[in-house]
Parts: structure tokens; C-alpha cells; sequence
């Protein structure tokens, strides 16, 4: 995250000055102190994230006061980051209730609330290249109830709360530079009464039991992007289940629901070992699943434990199962390797999608899960409505708009970016594909990507410029040729006349 260093008033103070004798300031950069943006730009979401800084770690700490779920909590944040430019203030991406006092490097420094940002102005410069540590202390914010149509964010159910951030919510829980491209490591603390349970992403550290409240600490060692924190918090049981290639599993739902629930995530141990077999190492330190009693819409990949509703949960087996897949699957296609993007957001869902058919294939539940017979004659599905779907939602690495969530997560994402994979394996083959695949989340594990970082590593892997035909799959606003099958049709009328799939929405 850079932005283009300008001429501020200490460098036209400093002209005056040296006209008359006296040395310049020297800044890091050769650049006088500037304001960091106020968003990075990105074409989707162009407020989220802040330029200026590069963030390492946040290590955050959130106290729910009493067994109530719809409580207001309150919060610390300690954000340690890297100046990329002289900085004058920087912003925070910050949308909950309250900010109690905000300090730079120790020192108390002012601040001011513009709508979601946090506009902070430290006592002293910070110069490029060094390291800062900004501290908000006391911050306030309140859960929201689910709401299928919207993102969801800090969400209040029966039991508890929990995060479902993506892609712009997570900082309405948190002070943060709320954007996948600047991916940091965690630790979260969270303190909750006597007999409540909290669970965040990552390793759990510890427990520590004070005068009737726990504060349990977890760290997520690995990177992670904001948009995929989870904190869940509330009338909750965890399950440890046998560890899986060495790799820690645990499970949390509802008290209440435990008998009915736990039961159906076991799958998840099988098929870590089917994605490891297919992908390679496991990218994190644990995983599991999280059960929530609420209709979110959708199910989420937030990092090593991921989120269902337990409406999903009560869909037959040969649903629930390939969704499940999909989640795994975004461990290494989504969390791991990030995009650096929304519009770049196929990269995860694309991945996601190819691996929860295959998948389906393999467990011989693809044709009640999608109601056709094969992956083949789903494909030809959607490539026949591919027009159709690159003029409703845009090109598959283009998505049109970020008016609503959809706009975003659109079928042309999930269905036409699986088949940009197909079409890429048609056109190298079997072995070179994996190959790409394998050395994809190898290769940016722990990164933040965008779509031509994966045009080039194709193009690399498999010996052959691939450019010309990627881009054409990615950004064009007509579907190309598909290799091998010259008789595959652009056709809206056979694809509208084909059985609809019958899988749920996940993200």
C-alpha cells in the first residue's frame, strides 16, 4: 500500500527557510510529511483500507460485560504497522460506536470520526520505513441482528455473538485497515462471564479466570485478512475432535444444539485429508466449524473455523457436505492466498466452486447436488448462460458493481470463474493444472493477489504465455471457445431450460 508522496507545506517552508540560509529538514523518502488516504482505492470499495501504512499485527482485547447478546462490548486495539510514507495522520477504518482515546507510539494523539474513518493525528510525524504502534483504547460497539440480504458483521444471536465480516464489515467490531491486500497477524483476547465460551481465529493461548469473568487469548500467527476475524462469544460448547495429518480440530455450537449439530461437522476431518491430497499442505494451524442458530444466507470461510447457520445445517447430507467443502477449500484459496482485489474475488470463489464439484463427484452425490449427471454437462450449463451472466454481472474478474453484497458474490464469480478453471485445464491439461494449482497457494502462501499474478504463475508453470487466453476468459465480455469442445454453444434458452442447482449460498 503506497500512495504518490506530495509537496506539503513543511517542503515549501523549508524553500523559504533555505533562501535565506538555513539547512532543509531531511525526511525519510525525500518527501515532507503527508497524510496517509483516506481508502485504497479499490475500484469495488474504494473507502476501505487506508493508505500510508503497512500493518504487522493487531493485538486486540474485547470484554462482554454480562451473558446478554445483544450487549455493547468494549474494546482495545493495539495495531503495530509500517510507515510507507512520511506521515502526518493515517486513517483507521472504524464504523462501531465510540472511541475513547487513541495513542501513537505512547503519546496521546488527536482524532476525529468521518463517517467509517477514523482520522487520527499524531504529536509527531512518522517517518518512512519505521515502525508505529497506534493504540485506541475503550472503544464501544453494539451486534446487529442477521440480515440474508446485507453483510453481516458483529451479529447478535439467541446464544451469542460472532463475526461475519466480508467483505466491509469486520470494522464495526474493530479499529482496522479493513481490507484483504494488508493482511497481519493476531492476537485476540476476548473476556466474557463465567460459563460463556469464547473462540477466536487461531491457537488457543490461554485461559485466565478473574472475579467472575475468563479471558481467554488465541493467536493467529499466520496472516489474516480483517475481513475474515472470527470472535464468537456466548452460550457455546467446543468439541476437539482427533487432529488430522497432525492438524488440530475443534467444533463450537450452541449448548442447546449440540447433540443434533456436532454430529454433522465430523465430515470435515475426511475431507481436510481429501483437499491435502489434492492442494497440498494445510496452510494453518488448526480448523474446525463454527454453528450459528440464525439465517445468515450464506455460509463463510473465516480463518481456520468456519461459519454455518444451522438452517444449512439442517440441509440433507449431499447439500451440507460439498458447502462444507467449499469453506475447506478457501483456506487455501481465499484466506492463505488472499485477493489483493475484490474485483480479484473469482480467485476464492472460482477455487471454492471447482474443488466443492469435484468433490461432489467424487463422494457420487453430484448429480442430487446440482441435478445434472456430471461435471462436464454442468459446465456446458454454464457456459451456455455465459453471456447472459457477463452482461447481468460483469466479466468474471470484473464484476459490474458493489451496490448491494450480490453485486459482488454473483454466479459469474462462483459458477463462471469454476469454469474459467475448467477451460485453463482443457487448454494445459490434467497435469500441468495441478501443477498451477499446487504452486498457486505454494508459492503466495501467506500473500495477498491479484488476477494477473495468476495469469503469469499459469503461464510460468505450464511453459506457455497463456495471457492472451486468460484475459480473454477473465476480463471479456463475450465467452470464448472452449477448448475440446467445439460444440459447446453460448445458448440462454438451453441453459435457462437446464435444472437450476440446488446448492445454497456460500461465500
Amino acid at each position: 500500500m503506497r500512495t504518490q508522496p506530495k509537496k506539503g507545506l513543511a517542503v515549501l517552508l523549508a524553500v523559504l527557510v533555505g533562501s535565506v540560509g538555513a539547512a532543509a529538514p531531511a525526511y525519510a523518502g525525500g518527501a515532507g510529511p503527508t497524510p496517509g488516504s483516506a481508502g485504497l482505492g479499490d475500484r469495488l470499495y474504494p473507502l476501505l483500507g487506508n493508505g500510508g501504512y503497512d500493518v504487522q499485527n493487531y493485538d486486540l482485547h474485547v470484554t462482554y460485560p454480562e451473558k446478554d447478546p445483544k450487549q455493547t462490548v468494549t474494546g482495545d486495539v493495539t495495531i503495530t504497522a509500517l510507515a510507507t510514507q512520511n506521515l502526518s495522520r493515517f486513517n483507521l477504518d472504524f464504523g462501531g460506536d465510540s472511541v475513547g482515546v487513541v495513542r501513537v507510539n505512547g503519546d496521546r494523539a488527536e482524532f476525529t470520526r468521518q463517517g467509517d474513518e477514523l482520522v487520527i493525528t499524531p504529536r509527531r510525524h512518522l517517518p518512512k520505513g519505521q515502525r508505529f504502534r497506534v493504540r485506541v483504547s475503550g472503544y464501544t460497539a453494539t451486534p446487529i441482528e442477521a440480515n440474508a440480504s446485507s453483510p453481516a458483521g458483529f451479529v447478535t444471536t439467541t446464544d451469542g455473538t460472532f463475526m461475519a465480516g466480508q467483505p466491509d464489515q469486520s470494522h464495526n467490531y474493530f479499529p482496522s485497515n479493513d481490507h484483504p491486500s494488508d493482511m497481519a497477524t493476531y492476537t485476540i483476547a476476548l473476556t466474557a462471564p463465567v460459563g460463556w465460551l469464547a473462540v477466536a481465529n487461531g491457537t488457543h493461548v490461554s485461559d485466565k479466570r478473574d472475579h467472575g469473568y475468563v479471558t481467554s487469548t488465541y493467536r493467529e500467527a499466520k496472516p489474516l485478512a480483517s475481513e475474515l476475524i472470527q470472535a464468537a462469544v456466548g452460550d457455546f460448547v467446543l468439541q476437539k475432535r482427533p487432529p488430522v495429518n497432525g492438524i488440530a480440530i475443534r467444533d463450537v455450537v450452541p449448548r442447546r444444539l449440540a447433540d443434533d449439530l456436532l454430529p454433522k461437522a465430523e465430515v470435515e476431518r475426511s475431507q481436510l485429508t481429501w483437499m491435502i491430497d489434492k492442494v497440498g499442505k494445510y496452510p494453518f494451524e488448526n480448523y474446525g466449524s463454527l454453528v450459528v442458530d440464525t439465517r445468515l444466507g450464506f455460509a463463510l470461510e473465516t480463518q481456520t473455523i468456519s461459519l454455518y447457520d444451522t438452517s444449512l445445517f439442517a440441509r440433507p447430507k449431499y447439500i451440507l457436505d460439498p458447502i462444507m467443502l467449499h469453506e475447506l477449500s478457501h483456506m487455501w484459496f481465499g484466506d492463505s492466498v488472499a485477493p489483493s482485489e475484490w474485483s480479484s474475488v473469482w480467485q476464492s470463489e472460482g477455487h471454492a466452486t471447482w474443488y466443492e464439484l469435484e468433490y461432489a463427484e467424487e463422494t457420487g452425490v453430484f448429480q442430487q447436488y446440482t441435478r445434472t449427471p456430471n461435471r462436464e454437462a454442468y459446465f456446458k450449463q454454464v457456459y451456455a448462460e455465459g453471456d447472459q451472466l457477463r452482461k447481468d454481472y460483469g466479466p468474471v474478474a470484473r464484476p459490474l458493481k458493489a451496490d448491494v453484497i450480490w453485486d459482488v458474490f454473483n454466479p459469474n464469480v462462483y459458477d463462471g470463474g469454476a469454469l474459467v478453471l475448467y477451460a485453463l485445464r482443457q487448454k494445459v491439461g490434467e497435469r500441468d493444472f495441478q501443477r498451477i494449482e499446487r504452486e498457486w497457494v505454494k508459492l503466495n502462501r501467506g500473500k495477498s493477489v491479484d488476477t494477473h499474478d495468476f495469469v503469469n504463475l499459469a503461464s510460468a508453470v505450464s511453459g506457455k504465455n497463456l495471457r492472451p487466453f486468460l484475459n480473454d476468459w477473465l476480463y471479456g465480455t463475450t465467452t470464448p471457445p472452449m477448448p475440446g469442445h467445439p460444440d459447446w454453444t453460448v445458448d440462454p434458452a438451453e441453459a435457462a431450460a437446464a435444472p437450476a442447482a440446488a446448492t445454497a449460498r456460500h461465500r
